[in-house]
């Protein structure tokens, strides 16, 4: 078996199957860095051509505690906060985001997410593009993924 098939194996079964709060906490942490998958993982964090950075799907993971409780909002907030973090360790800001897609388990989280999101974006909005999926890792309600200038 391939890495690349091992890992969506691992991904389907995580998918699967319902975890306990320490499995949940576990995979969490693995999801929320990139390092976890070592030399062999099958994506980066973010990848830069020219001045244009593109961020992989972010989760609402706080790290150490897994995936934030409390629904669509916290969950979106937390998100955001991992893109910013991100961005800024790529030499990006949220002032510099074009564009994001934002992946939903349940497309009635919608107008919520949208009301969570607004607050992260005052200024300069981004193209964004909104999704329902038929289930996110760890359960979650929310995914996002943005795309961003940076600096010469």
């Amino acid at each position: 078996m391939t890495r690349k098939q091992l890992l969506v194996t691992t991904l389907t079964l995580v998918l699967a199957t319902p975890l306990a709060a320490q499995e949940h906490a576990e995979m969490a942490e693995m999801m929320h860095s990139v390092e976890y998958f070592g030399g062999g993982a099958n994506f980066s964090e973010a990848v830069r051509v020219g001045n244009v950075l593109y961020l992989s799907g972010k989760l609402g993971t706080v790290p150490g505690e897994g995936l934030v409780e409390g629904g669509i909002i916290p969950e979106t907030e937390q998100t955001l906060r991992n893109i910013a973090d991100a961005l800024e360790r790529y030499g990006s800001s949220m002032d510099e985001v074009v564009k994001c897609t934002v992946f939903l388990a349940d497309i009635a989280d919608f107008r919520d997410m949208t009301q969570a999101y607004r607050n992260f974006f005052p200024n300069n909005r981004p193209a964004r593009s909104a999704v329902a999926v038929g289930a996110l890792v760890l359960d979650a309600a929310v995914e996002i993924e943005c795309i961003a200038t940076v600096s010469p």
